[in-house]
């Protein structure tokens, strides 16, 4: 008994309210452009420069504490974070200290960070630096730039790749959906000011990876039955291909969903950010996928060459459940 998660033989009409959904997406690129101009990221210490000291300690975190601690040794804006998780030990206690970069431009050096450590032992005797890590400006400038460019150079990529395989309309509709991704992966983060750093960037390149799949293979079934329907319009051929690989892409999608939601849960605050932006990219990859590609596919119309043979190459398993 195999399980199937979308009934065989589907017709959903996904272009019914093509407009609803591409106001819906334009609606929400506003909402992430305007948040992420008004009020930016929240840059982890990758990107802004600075030292980040996870603790350990067999006490309960007095953030309180810890701060008046700190705050003899005038070292600028420091955040205390304490840390829970569902793996941690009754008698484990963990703390992310966040100090800012220093006037002289750099992190703090080795001789301030055991000055620290000293400082908060009178607060939670026993207390453990589990890991530090500095980034100083000028790093984390070129970093910003490095992780532009990589996200820009991925996206010019496929729009290259889809070109190549397909015609440009396809491109075109595939590079409006990676964008889409992007752009309220992006916005998300703004709106929810979660610690935007490296591991995101990370997410972001795999988010795009995902979504082209996907794209792909509804985009080689499309190309296979315009050959195969040459007198149905383009409408109706998007809405059979669609719904042909239909269970292959919430299977993938549900799936995938399963996994990552295990890792949010169980994996630990150190990947949570990169699995939350996994997860967030998976629901609207799908979603672009299915709604904001083929819609712009459909608006941009693409020329019928039934001169060559179908390449099924990369759909032959759309339909399989499993």
């Amino acid at each position: 008994m195999r399980l199937k998660l979308v009934p065989e033989g589907t017709s959903f009409d996904f272009f019914k309210l093509s407009k609803l959904w591409l106001g819906i997406s334009a609606l929400m690129m506003v909402v992430a452009l305007v948040s992420f101009f008004m009020q930016g990221l929240n840059f982890g210490i990758d990107f802004r420069g600075g030292t980040t000291i996870r603790t350990e300690a067999s006490e309960s975190v007095d953030v309180g504490a810890y701060r008046d601690a700190l705050a003899l040794h005038e070292l600028g804006d420091v955040s205390i974070t304490e840390v829970f998780d569902p793996t941690f030990e009754d008698d484990q206690h963990v703390a992310m200290i966040r100090i800012q970069a220093q006037e002289d431009g750099e992190a703090i050096t080795g001789g301030m960070v055991e000055t620290l450590k000293q400082s908060l032992d009178a607060v939670a005797p026993g207390i453990k630096f589990v890991s530090v890590e500095s980034v100083g400006p000028k790093v984390s400038g070129e970093l910003i730039q490095t992780a532009v460019l990589a996200v820009a150079l991925a996206i010019a990529a496929v729009l290259v790749y889809i070109w190549l395989r397909f015609e440009w309309q396809f491109a075109l509709g595939a590079v409006a959906a990676l964008v889409h991704d992007v752009v309220l992966t992006i916005g998300v983060f703004s709106e929810l000011q979660i610690k935007f750093d490296l591991a995101i960037i990370a997410a972001l390149l795999t988010i795009v990876g995902y979504s082209l799949n996907d794209t792909v293979v509804v985009f080689d079934r499309v190309r296979e039955n315009l050959r195969r329907y040459k007198k149905k319009d383009l409408a109706e051929v998007l809405n059979i291909s669609i719904n042909e690989t239909l269970s292959r892409t919430v299977m993938t999608s549900v799936t995938t969903l399963l996994a990552l939601v295990s890792l949010y849960v169980l994996g630990g605050d150190v990947i949570r950010g990169f699995v939350f932006a996994m997860i967030w990219g998976v629901l609207v990859g799908t979603y672009s996928s299915v709604f904001v590609a083929s819609t712009i596919l459909l608006k941009l119309g693409v020329k019928r060459d039934w001169s060559k043979q179908a390449n099924t190459t990369g759909n032959q398993f759309s339909n399989i459940d499993a």
